[in-house]
């Protein structure tokens, strides 16, 4: 018999061949799909992984009892910024020859020395020195290797000095091996994508994709499904048992689901370079790190062909019960109301996590992700109920012929007919999650581009250091260069005017007036005072933009205020690249133990790095989701066309004009649609409401114009592919497909 299903497969006609094309065509993007999710979470692992070596200098690990045999080497993880990207910059000094050597490099540089990233090494020798490469003491002897970099376009430098000298500057640490732990098992960790909500969001990601393609497949599999059911209930009828017919059937869906998947695994490494390059995590991944574990290997080379398998063994079951049973259609039974319980526990299940959110990231994923997931297995149990509602509704408020077969053919089966739109109804949930949770994120964490003083470069001090005695002269001659001011730590005891009794932020430093009035940026002192309380950066809590703020009075005198210990020193620039980096570089020449100097526009641009991730990862889940959808609706209102076209033929044979079954075959998938969508655009902001709640104590922010675009242009392509396949109609509905069979 399976000799003989493969000759049926591969050699039954046209039909079996357009069949078979199409059902592996539609496998492979599924597989496809599939393969870059397994893929994608694995580089987002592998790429954690390579920042644990930047984080030898955590106290976790600096204090670990040494091995025997190892000399301690001193080590020192700072950042830095060029033109808003940011630089890793590690100090080191062997204490002996057995210090441990950092990945990407044969060995430790000696003082004067550095390794720069291609990346850097480029920058370097293509930017000038007083923007950039001044600012590293030595000469470059080598490059350091990918094994060390998190992205083929991280900018990382490896700096060699003495242990004298290191062993002075603040917050560097003794180590005796290079660190293993990936951040995300590391308490304390300083660099690398965080342990809190990568794996919640790494597992939404996946449920988010893989839920979606797996129903595409099941999908595929029951392709022209009415077709096959006649043609093997008349084996049935010429002797065939059921479980020939089942061997028949599986054969027939197990090799398309073969051909597919191995397909889509093609497909999967052609395109992987270029799917590497999309910066997922805010930066992109090596090719390699695009990688599948034997484990995904089998669970997508097994698992898809069974899937498929067993949608076609549940696509036959009619014909299993009877050979006649084909022939003997019965209206099904019609959906019940109780089909809402899942979608209602599922939100029930959300609801209940508010104010009980559990302290770890495991006890999230097993918090939350089940609300997910059964909201969306809800969306697919409730659909055939809001068809069925939708029906009734086109039903009493249409008189035309179109209209009245639609919603008498949506009645009858209204599970068949959600079917078709079962994808992009999930879609739109995803869609609306996706974008409700990171608008609402945005809203509340995020921060603006511009404003007062986001020119301004401010470099602060560690409390604990020699405060410089002025800002360095060099800058008064640097071009784009406005002033320098110098703030300082108030003396033990004194206060700024106010703060017993306004509750409100305060200023908390001090800074002289004559260095203040040196630019507008810096704002202005109160009339007739000589130094002014400021906060560290001259800018403080945000105002809004065009406001010069006027800095209150404080009762020292500027000799004494020179004495004091500086905390911070605050650089007016023009905003120019050029200004901006050649002032940095003055300054970290002149106090190498401080902090990286930054501007107020770098230091937005670090607070938004995690939210840029998770737009990253919410655009990723979104387009592909409407590829998926958009695919599945082809392949079911083309199937469907396909399923029906004796009944249409007879149709037509009757007097029924084509233009009357085109809109008949237009109301039977947008009608649903339209009224799922709903349902599932107001799931999903329910949802994300919920989660949000529960995780972050945010309310749900209303989502801009883009989404009700977005949304408008998925189901006007939704239409589109309809649309697409009505001319189907006139070359399935001739009179020859009207014949017994």
């Amino acid at each position: 018999m399976i000799g003989f299903a493969l000759r049926l497969t591969l050699a039954g006609g046209r039909e079996a061949a357009v069949r078979l094309v199409i059902i592996a065509v539609a496998v492979a993007l599924g597989v496809g799909l599939l393969l870059t999710t397994l893929a994608g979470i694995n580089a987002v692992n592998t790429q954690n992984a390579r920042y644990a070596w930047l984080n030898s200098g955590v106290a976790a690990v600096a204090d670990a009892r040494p091995p025997a045999a190892a000399d301690p080497l001193w080590w020192r993880l700072t950042g830095d910024y060029f033109d808003r990207l940011t630089i890793g910059r590690v100090d080191v000094a062997a204490t002996g020859p057995a210090a441990p050597v950092p990945p990407g490099i044969p060995r430790l540089p000696g003082p004067g020395e550095f390794y720069a990233s291609p990346a850097l090494g480029s920058l370097l020798r293509t930017v000038p020195g007083a923007q950039l490469g001044d600012r590293f003491p030595g000469h470059q002897v080598g490059t350091i290797g990918a094994a060390a970099l998190p992205a083929p376009d991280s900018l990382i430098i490896i700096i060699g000095h003495t242990p004298d000298e290191l062993a002075r500057w603040s917050g560097a640490h003794r180590v005796t091996r290079v660190q293993t732990t990936a951040p995300s098992g590391c308490d304390g960790c300083e660099v690398g994508i965080r342990a809190a909500g990568l794996d919640l969001i790494l597992s939404v990601v996946a449920l988010s994709l893989l839920f979606p393609v797996l129903m595409f497949v099941g999908t595929a599999a029951r392709l022209a499904a009415t077709r096959r059911e006649q043609r093997f209930a008349a084996m049935r009828l010429v002797g065939a048992t059921p479980r020939q017919v089942s061997l028949i059937s599986t054969v027939e869906s197990t090799i398309s689901a073969l051909a597919g998947t191995i397909i889509g695994f093609g497909l999967f490494f052609v395109f992987r370079g270029p799917l590497a390059a999309i910066p997922v995590t805010g930066a992109p991944f090596f090719p390699a790190d695009l990688s599948l574990n034997p484990a995904d290997v089998l669970l997508v080379a097994i698992g898809v062909p069974a899937a498929a398998a067993a949608a076609a063994w549940a696509a036959l079951r009619r014909v299993r019960i009877s050979p006649l049973g084909v022939s003997r259609r019965v209206t099904p039974r019609a959906p019940r109301a109780y089909r809402l319980v899942p979608l209602v526990a599922g939100i029930a299940e959300l609801a209940y996590w508010v104010g009980r959110r559990p302290g770890t990231t495991a006890g999230q994923i097993q918090a939350f992700l089940p609300g997910f997931f059964v909201i969306m297995v809800g969306l697919v149990i409730a659909g055939p109920w809001l068809t069925m509602a939708g029906s009734r509704v086109i039903a009493g408020r249409t008189r035309r012929a179109a209209g009245l077969v639609a919603a008498r053919r949506l009645a009858d089966n209204p599970r068949v007919a959600f079917r078709a739109i079962s994808g992009l109804v999930l879609a739109l949930f995803v869609t609306s999650v996706a974008v409700g949770t990171i608008g609402t994120i945005s809203a509340n964490e995020g921060t603006p581009a511009g404003g007062p003083g986001t020119d301004l470069l401010t470099a602060n001090f560690r409390p604990d250091l020699s405060p410089p005695a002025a800002a360095p002269p060099a800058l008064k001659s640097l071009p784009g260069v406005h002033g320098a001011v110098v703030v300082r730590v108030p003396p033990d005891g004194m206060k700024p005017p106010g703060v017993d009794t306004d509750r409100g932020p305060r200023p908390y430093a001090l800074a002289s007036c004559a260095d203040i009035a040196a630019a507008p940026d810096f704002g202005r002192c109160a009339a007739g005072a000589q130094t002014a309380w400021v906060y560290s950066d001259l800018i403080g809590p945000r105002t809004p933009v065009g406001t010069s703020r006027v800095w209150p009075a404080a009762s020292i005198s500027p000799e004494r205020l020179r004495r004091l210990p500086a905390m911070s020193i605050v650089v007016g620039t023009d905003g120019s690249r050029p200004a901006v980096e050649r002032a940095r570089t003055v300054v970290e020449a002149a106090f190498p133990q401080r902090y990286p100097p930054a501007t107020q526009a770098e230091w937005n641009s670090d607070s938004a790095r995690t939210l840029n991730q998770w737009k990253q990862l919410a655009n990723v889940v979104i387009v592909a989701s409407l590829v998926i959808a958009g695919c599945s609706l082809t392949v079911t209102v083309a199937g469907g066309l396909a399923d029906r076209k004796r009944p249409f033929s007879v149709l037509r044979l009757t007097g029924v004009p084509l233009g009357v079954l085109r809109r008949v075959v237009a109301l039977e998938t947008a009608a649903p649609l339209l009224a799922a969508a709903v349902v599932a655009i107001g799931a999903g902001f329910l949802a994300a409401h919920l989660f949000l709640t529960a995780q972050m104590r945010y309310g749900l922010r209303p989502p801009g114009l883009a989404f009700y675009v977005l949304v408008l242009t998925g189901l006007a392509a939704a239409l589109g592919i309809i649309a697409s396949t009505l001319p189907l109609l006139g070359r399935v509905t001739g009179p020859q497909a009207a014949r017994n069979e």
